[in-house]
C-alpha cells in the first residue's frame, strides 16, 4: 500500500471484509482509520476462555464453547480483528476459585493472552478481581452473576479490568419480584443453592417483593448444597409448608433433577405458581423436553426467541445449523464477547488494556440479545431479557415461552452510585 492510498485490489478486499463482517455478526464499529489500526495492532489476538468443562455442569461449558468458536470462525473469515487472526484457548474452570486463578495466570503468563473471558461461578469472579488488576488484562465475564463484582470490585475498588456482558442477579431477584407482584400469591417458599448466588437472589427477591406487595409472606426455605442429586427432602419441606408460590434459582443439571423429582412427588400439582429465573437456559429446556410443566415462569441471561427480529432470528438459525442445538444464554454471551473485543480493539486502534477499557466503557454493541450498553461506572452491560410462561409448541421438542412479561433492566437494576437512598428497587417513578 502506498502512503497516498489504496490500489484497486486493496480497496475491493477492504470492501469485501467489511461486507462479510456486517453479514455475519453483531454490528461492529470500524475504527476511524482502519489501516492505521492495522499497523499498530500486532496479532494474533489471543483470548483465554475458562468455563466448567467437567462434572455435572459440563454441558454449560460446551454451550460456552459453541458460541465462542462460532464467533471466532466468523471474525476470522471476515478478516479478523484489525486484520489479525483471533485465537481462543479453553480451560476447565471446575467452579473452584483456586483453579480459576491458576487458569488466569496460565493464560497471561504462559500462553500470552491479550484478553480473558468466561467464568460461571460468582465466587470465582470475586476471587479473580484482584488478580485481574495484578495481571492487567481485561476479563469479560459471560455467566457469573453476582452484583458485587461490578458494584464493589469495579465501581468501589476501581478494578477497571473487569466487564460483564450478561445480566447480573438483578434479573433473577428483582425482575422476578416485579413479575411476582402481579401474581395471586401471598405465600412464597424456596429451594435454592446453598452458596452466594442462591442466598443473594432469594434475599433480593424477598426484599423487593415485600416492598412492592405489602401482604406477602415467606414460609419455608430449603438450601441444597452444590452437587445435590436427591432433592426429595427439599421438595418435602416445601410441600409440607403448602406455599402458593415457589421460587428457585437452581440451574443446569440440578434444576433438571429437581423438576423431575418434583413431578414425581406431585409438587407442581400442589404449587400452582413457580418461578425459575434460569429456567430458560437451553440445557434445561432441552434436558427436560416435554417433561417441563406448563405455566412455569422462566427467564435467563438471554432467551433464544427474543428479540424477535431479523438479527437474532438469523443468528439462531446459523447457530442451529452449525451445532444442531439452539443457543443457550452462555452461547450468546460468549459469541457477543468476541464481537465486543473486536469492536473495542478496532475503535481503540490498540489491544493494550488501558485503551481497550476506554473503548469498552460506554460502548454500545448490537448483538443477538439486542442492544447492549456497557455502563461506564461499573462495566455492567445493560440490555433487556423477558420472563415467560412455559408452553408446548409443535415446532420445538421442548417447552418455550408463551405469555411474556418484560421488566426493563433500567427498572430493576441498581443505579449509580450504588449506595444511599433510592438506589435499590423498587424505584419511584
Amino acid at each position: 500500500m502506498s502512503k497516498k492510498g489504496m490500489n484497486r485490489r486493496q480497496f475491493v478486499k477492504a470492501g469485501l471484509m467489511t461486507a462479510a463482517a456486517a453479514a455475519l455478526g453483531p454490528a461492529v464499529l470500524k475504527p476511524t482509520s482502519l489501516w492505521a489500526a492495522e499497523s499498530k495492532v500486532k496479532g494474533p489476538i489471543k483470548l483465554g476462555y475458562q468455563t466448567v468443562l467437567s462434572g455435572t455442569l459440563a454441558g454449560y461449558g460446551e454451550f460456552h464453547k459453541m458460541g465462542a468458536i462460532m464467533a471466532m470462525e466468523e471474525i476470522n473469515t471476515a478478516g479478523g480483528i484489525a486484520g489479525n487472526k483471533l485465537e481462543i484457548e479453553f480451560r476447565d474452570s471446575t467452579l473452584k476459585a483456586p483453579d480459576a486463578i491458576q487458569n488466569a495466570r496460565y493464560f497471561v503468563d504462559s500462553w500470552g493472552a491479550d484478553f480473558l473471558a468466561g467464568i460461571d461461578s460468582s465466587g470465582q469472579a470475586l476471587a479473580l478481581a484482584p488478580v485481574m488488576a495484578e495481571l492487567d488484562r481485561v476479563l469479560m465475564v459471560t455467566h457469573a452473576a453476582t452484583e458485587k463484582l461490578t458494584e464493589e470490585q469495579v465501581f468501589k475498588n476501581g478494578v477497571k479490568q473487569i466487564f460483564r456482558i450478561v445480566t447480573p442477579t438483578y434479573q433473577d431477584g428483582n425482575a422476578a419480584a416485579f413479575v411476582a407482584k402481579d401474581l395471586p400469591v401471598k405465600t412464597w417458599a424456596t429451594i435454592n443453592p446453598k452458596y452466594e448466588y442462591g442466598f443473594t437472589c432469594w434475599n433480593m427477591f424477598k426484599e423487593t417483593l415485600s416492598a412492592l406487595k405489602k401482604d406477602v409472606t415467606f414460609t419455608a426455605e430449603s438450601w441444597a448444597p452444590f452437587g445435590t442429586t436427591d432433592f426429595r427432602s427439599h421438595i418435602n419441606t416445601i410441600m409440607d409448608a403448602k406455599p402458593e408460590g415457589l421460587y428457585s434459582v437452581e440451574w443446569a443439571g440440578e434444576l433438571i433433577t429437581m423438576v423431575k423429582q418434583g413431578i414425581q412427588a406431585g409438587l407442581f400439582n400442589q404449587v400452582k405458581h413457580v418461578m425459575f429465573p434460569v429456567g430458560a437456559a437451553m440445557d434445561v429446556l432441552e434436558g427436560l423436553g416435554a417433561e417441563m410443566p406448563d405455566n412455569i415462569w422462566i427467564s435467563g441471561r438471554y432467551y433464544f426467541l427474543y428479540p424477535n427480529d431479523k438479527s437474532n432470528n438469523d443468528w439462531v438459525e446459523r447457530f442451529h445449523k452449525r451445532w444442531q442445538h439452539y443457543p443457550a444464554y452462555v452461547s450468546e454471551g460468549a459469541y457477543s464477547t468476541m464481537y465486543a473485543f473486536k469492536k473495542a480493539v478496532e475503535a481503540a486502534g490498540s489491544k493494550e488494556t488501558k485503551a481497550v477499557v476506554g473503548a469498552l466503557e460506554g460502548m454500545t454493541l448490537d448483538s443477538p440479545a439486542g442492544k447492549r450498553v456497557f455502563r461506564k461506572e461499573d462495566h455492567q452491560a445493560m440490555y433487556d431479557v423477558p420472563w415467560g410462561l412455559t408452553v408446548s409448541n409443535p415446532k420445538y421438542p421442548f417447552k418455550i415461552m408463551g405469555k411474556q412479561v418484560m421488566v426493563p433492566a433500567k427498572d430493576c437494576f441498581a443505579r449509580p452510585p450504588f449506595e444511599g437512598p433510592g438506589t435499590k428497587p423498587p424505584f419511584k417513578a
